[in-house]
């Protein structure tokens, strides 16, 4: 058995902290194995917190050095201190100042949390609680300090030394080849938002005026000779700044912002107080090495962790349980800035896909939580799907309620009464209600409840009456500790379109409605439009109003209707990926593809519509993936079945719609330069969907072009499509191109990533065998959380008719490399674990399979925290 299973942590149990830190002076010398840390912390009673409550700060794995209290040495007997807590026994006065000393050995921190070494250098990662590592500190999110900090290391070491706010010294120390910094941060923080950097690295220098006129000096870090490759972040940072002061009026607030890209990184980035440190994967971009895609990923992250200055920062959250406070909202925050330097539906496009893929799928599985959980063991499994995207959602709907302007007064509020504050869920509805005069009490209702609502939407035209009636339903499928469920607040967005493709007035009650949205509050309610001539189609939950699964009474006709004459970009394409899953989820249950000419027509409709956007055709014309196939079946799902079926009717289209493929393709064919903006990347992604369906049927004329791509590709975008074209099917060709791709990139590691998810996710027997052999290459390293990811990760998630093969080989390899992991980074282990969040879909004997495999996890003996609650969670 385990050890000692994780204890659960609940929010009806906070307690105000019981002392507070003021101040934190570090003062940190760099070493390899023995960095001296000496932490003087000015702490003072909180008049909130228990009286006659001791000293307690934690520690994680700790060598204590001295204790010092108002600079006298304290006595053994005064303290006691274990690696995990050091406990001033009786304090006898309400202010003092703690001087603390530790030691902590960076390069055998190979868990990536507090201070470790990555590829030579000196880095920091304390969120969620990663800074008890480097010394003794009540280590909670509503403990806000100013902190100094001075660092000193070797200067051929570490010629390059950063930390948190402002530089305010720096110089030699004399005759012993070191050399130190001092930084201040005015602003006071948590811990976990405390960064310290120290390597050899170069700066990538630039600057930025604030709106009131403010010189801040910007400057992104990364390994010498990689610095033409941070030209497109930086330019993402800047355009952050200046959009964060127009949207939602937040200027920076300190003299210089700082980035610093890493190769070891659990996370792809950390929002530190002027220091963010990233996964060098969302910093480092050139047309040769970056495909669209990852520019559009760097561009978001980077404008995702600047936007935390405020929203997490300046206002951060009280307790570990309100995490969606800084997250849900800084993704909603970083969705609308991509939205507005992008295109806003293909944006909102693939971020619902995004949310159905991994959030849907988490909430119909054991892992289901609520966006603020009420009990967690270990909290650095609950940076989820629902936490980040889900949270999102909310505050999307919480802005389709109010209104715009209702919208920005409420978040004004809340960042003028909470500035400097540790917050809650409830403060933040609090502004919102405050500033509008709206009950938002139902609505929160959404922060407590886990669970995807699934609405019933069923609609009747009234010719005598000239009238369309409304009936919704609304029920939400009990989830893990919650069997009761309430009826939410919807807000659902609608149009109802005549027979000339127009959107009717909407009429409700006998008065016209100024805003399109109906809000549904109880389990069932009806809605009755009036003054309609003819029968409307109803277009329901335009734009993803709401995050739902939304069933309805249109047929096939109106989908097709929809998808040639929706106003709502989002409705539209959900027409045509409606008229894909009912074909799928038909054909994986019957064995044989049901007649596709409706869905043929749409998407022959979509193609060859000139005023389309080619981003959005690309989008709508995308089949549901696999496992979206497998969720909407939801039970006895067998991955063989979705995969034969889903490669059916690709033929069928790719058959029936050869000739304008064909077509597209060669009028998206260009020889201009390349360019990472939007439009252009739509056309390169429509041309690469384009040769996708051309090349499903393997002739030898689509094999060939597929390699004529490949070889003359001057971008990573073009050359990485073909190459995952020919890797589904097994030729010489796609043996030559993968060979060719590993000799050309094999010095770098993050194209190297691609090269390896890309063979991981092959769908055929072979694919198995070849990850193990994959490990074994010097390109891979089970170190490395990117490698693990790309390889090990991709495997898991990306290619569910090998990870869920019959015989549970896919299944034991993901725990054996779980369990090989879970020494060694415990954090990067669980979250490959979660791949069986959803495994009691499967079919019965590949269900019984991933539990075999989760319950080996499970007795395991000196299981890390991490896994066990994953392992614990799955199978309850």
């Amino acid at each position: 058995m385990r050890d000692a299973e994780p204890v659960p942590v609940r929010l009806a149990d906070y307690r105000p902290p019981a002392w507070l830190v003021d101040t934190v002076d570090l003062d940190v010398s760099l070493h390899p194995t023995a960095t001296r840390v000496i932490s003087r912390l000015a702490l003072r009673r909180n008049p909130e917190g228990a009286a006659d409550a001791p000293v307690v700060l934690d520690g994680d794995g700790l060598t204590l050095v001295r204790v010092a209290l108002d600079g006298a040495p304290l006595a053994g007997g005064a303290y006691e201190a274990t690696p995990q807590s050091l406990t001033l026994r009786a304090p006898t006065a309400d202010r003092f100042v703690l001087e603390v000393e530790t030691l902590v050995n960076p390069t055998a921190n190979t868990r990536l949390m507090g201070l470790y070494r990555s590829s030579g250098n000196y880095c920091t990662q304390c969120e969620a609680e990663g800074f008890r590592r480097i010394t003794y500190f009540p280590d909670r999110p509503d403990v806000l300090s100013v902190y100094t900090v001075r660092v000193e290391a070797d200067r051929a070491e570490a010629p390059v030394l950063l930390s948190n706010g402002n530089l305010e010294r720096n110089g030699p120390v004399a005759d012993t080849g070191r050399h130190y910094t001092i930084w201040h941060d005015p602003w006071p923080k948590p811990a976990y938002l405390f960064a310290l950097v120290g390597g050899n690295l170069s700066k990538v220098p630039d600057h930025f005026v604030t709106r009131s006129g403010r010189p801040i000096e910007l400057g992104i870090y990364v390994e010498p000779g990689k610095e033409s490759r941070a030209s497109y972040a930086m330019d993402a940072l800047k355009r952050s700044m200046r959009w964060d002061e127009t949207a939602f009026g937040r200027e920076y607030d300190l003299d210089v912002f700082n980035i610093v890209a890493v190769s070891d990184f659990n996370m792809g980035a950390m929002e530190n107080k002027g220091l963010n440190i990233f996964n060098d994967k969302y910093v480092l971009a050139s047309p040769e090495t970056a495909t669209d895609a990852d520019y559009a990923g760097i561009e978001s992250v980077i404008a995702h962790e600047y936007f935390h200055n405020w929203s997490g920062n300046r206002v951060t959250c009280r307790d570990w349980f309100q995490l969606c406070l800084k997250e849900g909202l800084t993704v909603f925050r970083d969705q609308e800035f991509s939205s507005d330097q992008r295109s806003r539906p293909v944006k909102r496009i693939a971020d619902v896909r995004t949310l159905k893929a991994a959030q849907f799928t988490e909430d119909a599985g054991p892992l289901s939580h609520p966006v603020r959980p009420d009990t967690y063991r270990e909290i650095n499994n609950f940076y989820t799907a629902t936490v980040y995207e889900k949270g999102a959602e909310v505050v999307r709907m919480l802005k389709t309620l109010l209104g715009e302007d209702g919208f920005r007064a409420g978040m004004d509020l809340y960042y003028d009464r909470h500035d400097g504050d540790a917050a809650t869920i409830e403060d933040f509805l609090a502004a919102f209600a405050e500033a509008t005069g709206r009950d938002l009490s139902h609505f929160a209702l959404w922060y407590a409840q886990s669970g995807t609502p699934r609405v019933t939407a069923t609609g009747a035209y009234d010719e005598a009456a000239r009238s369309f009636r409304l009936d919704v339903r609304q029920e939400t499928a009990p989830t893990s500790g919650q069997s009761e469920k309430k009826p939410v607040m919807l807000p659902l967005t609608l149009g109802l379109i005549g027979p000339d493709g127009a959107d009717q007035p909407l009429t409700l009650g006998g008065s016209n409605m100024p805003h399109p949205v109906i809000e549904v509050t109880e389990a069932e309610q009806s809605f009755v439009f009036t003054g309609l001539d003819a029968r409307p189609v109803l277009s329901l939950n335009r734009g993803f109003s709401a995050p739902i699964n939304l069933s309805t009474n249109l047929s096939d006709e109106d989908l097709v209707f929809l998808a040639a004459h929706d106003a709502d970009p989002f409705n539209r394409f959900d027409a045509m990926q409606g008229l894909a899953l009912r074909l799928l989820k038909t054909g994986a249950a019957e064995g044989r593809l049901p007649d596709a000419t409706p869905l043929v027509e749409a998407a022959r409709r979509v193609l060859t519509d000139t005023t389309l956007d080619p981003a959005f055709k690309a989008q709508a014309l995308a089949l549901p993936g696999e496992n979206e196939i497998a969720r909407e079946i939801a039970t006895d799902v067998n991955p063989d079945a979705v995969f034969t079926t889903r490669r059916a009717l690709r033929a069928v289209l790719a058959e029936a719609l050869a000739a304008p493929l064909g077509e597209t393709y060669d009028a998206l064919t260009t020889t201009s330069p390349y360019s990472p903006d939007a439009a252009a990347a739509g056309r390169r992604s429509l041309r690469n969907l384009a040769l996708d369906y051309l090349t499903s049927g393997a002739t030898s004329e689509a094999i060939a072009r597929a390699q004529a791509q490949y070889g003359a590709a001057d971008n990573m975008t073009d050359r990485f499509a073909a190459l995952a074209v020919l890797s589904q099917h097994d030729t010489p060709a796609r043996t030559e191109a993968l060979a060719d791709f590993y000799r050309r990139f094999v010095n770098d590691p993050l194209v190297i990533d691609k090269w390896l998810s890309l063979q991981a996710q092959i769908p055929e027997e072979g694919t198995l065998e070849r990850v193990k052999a994959l490990t074994l290459l010097p390109v891979f390293s089970m170190s490395n959380p990117n490698r693990v990811r790309s390889l090990v990760g991709a495997f898991a998630v990306g290619n569910p008719t090998q990870f869920h093969r019959a015989s549970g080989e896919g299944h034991n390899f993901l725990v054996d490399v779980v369990l090989g992991l879970d020494a060694t980074n415990p954090q990067v282990a669980a979250r490959l674990l979660s791949a069986f969040k959803s495994f009691r879909q499967l079919e019965p004997a590949r269900r019984a399979s991933a539990e075999r495999a989760l319950q080996r996890v499970a007795v395991t003996p000196g299981l890390s925290a991490d896994v066990a609650d994953i392992a614990i969670r799955s199978l309850s």
